[in-house]
């Protein structure tokens, strides 16, 4: 469907879409997930991931510009060749798994996690889970898989810096970086392989520009209002809210 054809209702869905994905990628967390289903419906589960990941490069340029600064590289590195290998079994069994069993798998995966840590948090547990290279490994695989499938990836990666107990700064950084380097990774296999990236898909995603940048810019402004303690159980409490979204 040309960019000039598409009807109002698909215009309003696509800029709502890319004004909480801006907001998500500047520390939101937890909003990104609401544009998936919302846009799978819309365009399509597959094509619809096409249109998405050019604007969440977007939004991670302009994430990485402004907390470039307060990244930990050691546990980017660290969660890095597991979600590579992920994405990879990503792009092979795209097609073998339904958007329904895609989506139960992971909110129950994110929600088992995050009831995990918070237990951890209540009981002041020593943190021998967090810094297990296994817990790396499983993070990065199941993140590598949901990103490549559904762009759905935000959850457990919320959950691995939460679990590490960063700074609010550092957990915007960081997770800034991760997605953007892992979302470039992508589009070769989304241009060549799916070939959900195409020159529609990228007047989409043009069009929802400045909708991002003015979401990213409200995002960075509303997360300077929260302290540390209560955005930690921001990221909490949005992550489940998420995570539970993937299952309507």
């Amino acid at each position: 469907m040309m960019i000039e054809n598409l009807e109002v209702s698909l215009i309003l869905i696509l800029l709502t879409s890319a004004l909480v994905t801006g907001m998500a990628k500047a520390g939101i967390s937890g909003l990104g997930l609401i544009s998936i289903p919302i846009m799978a419906i819309s365009f399509g589960a597959k094509a619809s991931t096409g249109v998405l990941l050019p604007m969440l490069i977007i939004a991670d340029i302009y994430a990485v510009i402004y907390y470039h600064r307060s990244a930990e590289w050691k546990l980017i590195l660290k969660i890095l060749p597991p979600a590579i290998v992920g994405i990879l079994i990503g792009i092979v069994t795209g097609n073998a798994i339904s958007p329904a069993q895609f989506k139960t798998l992971l909110s129950g995966i994110v929600l088992v996690m995050i009831i995990i840590m918070v237990v951890r948090d209540l009981v002041k547990k020593d943190r021998k889970v967090p810094d297990s290279p296994w817990f790396a490994i499983v993070i990065g695989l199941v993140g590598g898989f949901a990103t490549m499938i559904g762009n759905a990836a935000g959850p457990v990666f919320a959950v691995y810096l939460l679990s590490m107990r960063l700074p609010k700064n550092s957990f915007i950084g960081t997770g800034a970086w991760f997605f953007f380097i892992v979302n470039v990774f992508k589009v070769p296999f989304h241009v060549f392989v799916w070939e959900t990236i195409n020159p529609i898909s990228i007047q989409y995603s043009l069009l929802a520009l400045p909708v991002i940048m003015l979401g990213a810019w409200l995002g960075i402004r509303i997360v300077r209002l929260f302290p540390e303690k209560v955005y930690r159980w921001f990221i909490v409490v949005s992550t489940s809210l998420s995570a539970l979204l993937l299952l309507m």
